[in-house]
């Protein structure tokens, strides 16, 4: 008898397992893991995990008035999936079918079913879906099939109530739990080779943008575009890729290039319209792409604006031959790849600009943008690429929004709000990189807040505390940023607990002068001398520092500029 049952079940697992496979290709399957369904969609996920459990009903083999099923698979996978609330909904349909089959067993069967969706819903809440091995999504199983078993004793007379669980309670228990922990694997599966998808495409577009980043240097013009053009297409598998300005195509390659070629108008509709809006277009057919030569064999598109100043300076386009074809992979990695290109074109104007300005200037300008800075911060994203890529995508969406901000003009005021936020960004890709090594604590009251300051006034501040005064330090490094309102004045406060400074160097930078092999003293006597001209001489600048004992910097600065 048993060797029957655990067959049929065998089967019915199996049929189940099937139907986790193809669920799992599905973009709802996959935001459901992710928990970031709407009501909509929820009650989606009700129907399709009730029919399971319906359907492992209609599978089962009558034994002795009882029914030998898989009912409790779809039902516990749908409590694991969605939560308490959808378990409960997905575990009431199933059960209530059950009732209404009628038999001994009904009763005690349908409450089994209801009560092991909430209770498999209850218990993920508070464990992540990553954290669940199969052995404790078996055990859940096991421990939902002796609910059933015991719902049934309940709900029976002691005799007969015993044979059916005698008889059916081993195989039940035992392939159930498999098929659960089987139908979860699946699931997480799914969502885990996305993420490692996810990963490949952040740490190619980061191979990229080291590799475009000497290019796009020159500027972006019919050359430099190709070169990066081809750049893309080599280590992608887009069908083609294209970059243009606000009116013509600078580059075309891949398929398609003997009519999408450089230095003529722009072809494709959507083109204009991601230019025009400054948002990303995608197209999903030849008709959406607009391009008025008709033997044109790209069926998919996606326009990235690439911006220049706050304004829209041209687009990274790739296809791809069939409609519909480009993924939210793609989107996400080609909306990376255009806003890396955005902040190194902002890069490269900065540097032309440089040139036309004077060394001291150019000093000035480089301890604003330290490029060892820069590399470290690739790097770390790198590390994070495969190990945990959502903060890798997390990092490097503060580095483009670091080097955004550091771009913009530092003659203009901002608030002390203002100066934080992107203080915090670069604190982000910092702690990533030191980890436990550093601890920055900001104590800042509200009133402080609203000051007016020079724009990027506390970053080279912090850089050099955490640069001088921590790096050397093997762990327990703290920077502590304080900031007051007092007697008409704005005291900001910048404390370290590193290494400080030898008294002949401390005497040399209050002098004005820049240690040049440590690389010190330019950003300080850059914001000095910006304090000083921007309020005429009321703001104060001192630096107290001893070897050995940390370093702090004190800025004294009045309400209103002069």
């Amino acid at each position: 008898m048993y060797s029957i049952l655990f067959k049929q079940l065998a089967l019915d697992t199996s049929f189940l397992i099937t139907i986790a496979y193809l669920l799992s290709l599905t973009p709802l399957f996959k935001r459901t893991m992710r928990g970031t369904i709407n009501t909509r969609e929820k009650l989606i996920l009700i129907i399709v995990f009730g029919s399971i459990g319906i359907v492992g009903t209609y599978l089962s083999l009558p034994i002795k008035g009882a029914l030998a099923n898989s009912r409790i698979v779809g039902v516990v996978a749908g409590g694991l999936l969605g939560g308490p609330g959808i378990g409960l909904a997905v575990g009431v349909i199933a059960g209530v079918h059950r009732l209404f089959l009628g038999g001994a067993t009904a009763l005690g069967c349908g409450i089994a079913a209801a009560l092991n969706g909430l209770l498999a819903g209850i218990f993920v809440k508070y464990f992540s879906y990553k954290n669940l091995t199969w052995k404790q999504t078996y055990l859940i199983g096991v421990m939902s099939g002796i609910l059933e078993m015991l719902m049934i004793l309940l709900t029976l007379p002691a005799p007969s109530g015993w044979e059916v669980v005698k008889t059916l309670g081993p195989p039940m228990i035992v392939m159930n739990g498999l098929g659960i922990a089987i139908f979860y694997g699946i699931a997480q599966n799914s969502i885990l080779e996305e993420e490692r998808i996810g990963a490949y495409q952040a740490q190619n577009a980061l191979v990229i943008a080291n590799l475009t980043l000497p290019i796009l240097r020159q500027g972006l013009n019919e050359e430099t575009a190709e070169k990066v053009c081809k750049i893309i297409l080599e280590r992608t598998d887009f069908a083609a890729v294209a970059i243009t300005s606000e009116q013509k195509v600078l580059s075309h390659v891949g398929k398609e290039s003997d009519h999408h070629t450089a230095g003529i108008d722009i072809l494709t509709k959507v083109t204009m319209e991601a230019i025009d809006s400054g948002e990303i277009r995608l197209a999903k057919n030849k008709e959406e792409i607009g391009c008025p030569n008709n033997a044109c064999c790209l069926g998919s598109a996606l326009i990235v604006p690439l911006r220049f100043e706050n304004t829209v300076a041209g687009a990274l386009k790739v296809y791809r031959e069939e409609k519909q074809s480009l993924t939210k992979v793609d989107r996400e990695f080609a909306a990376g790849l255009g806003q890396l290109f955005s902040t190194q074109l902002e890069l490269a104007a900065l540097e032309i600009k440089a040139s036309l300005v004077s060394k001291a200037e150019l000093k000035a300008l480089q301890a604003q943008i330290n490029p060892h800075f820069l590399f470290n911060a690739i790097n770390t994203i790198v590390s994070f690429c495969r190990t945990n890529p959502n903060r890798a995508r997390d990092l490097l969406l503060q580095l483009g929004d670091f080097f955004r901000k550091n771009l913009q003009s530092c003659d203009n005021f901002v608030s002390l709000q203002e100066e934080c936020d992107h203080i915090h960004a670069y604190l982000t890709i910092e702690q990533a990189r030191f980890s436990d090594r550093l601890d920055v604590i900001a104590q800042i009251s509200e009133e402080a807040l609203k000051w007016q300051i020079p724009g990027l006034t506390l970053q080279p501040l912090i850089e050099n505390a955490i640069k001088h005064g921590i790096y050397p330090l093997n762990s327990g490094g703290q920077v502590v940023v304080s900031a007051v309102e007092k007697e008409g004045f704005l005291i900001i406060e910048i404390r370290d607990n590193g290494v400080g400074i030898p008294e002949e160097t401390l005497n040399l930078l209050k002098s004005g002068a820049a240690i040049q092999s440590k690389g010190l003293g330019i950003g300080l006597k850059n914001i000095e001398q910006r304090l000083r001209y921007a309020y005429h001489g009321r703001a104060e600048f001192e630096i107290k520092s001893k070897a050995g004992h940390g370093t702090v910097v004190t800025l004294k600065i009045p309400e209103i500029p002069m």
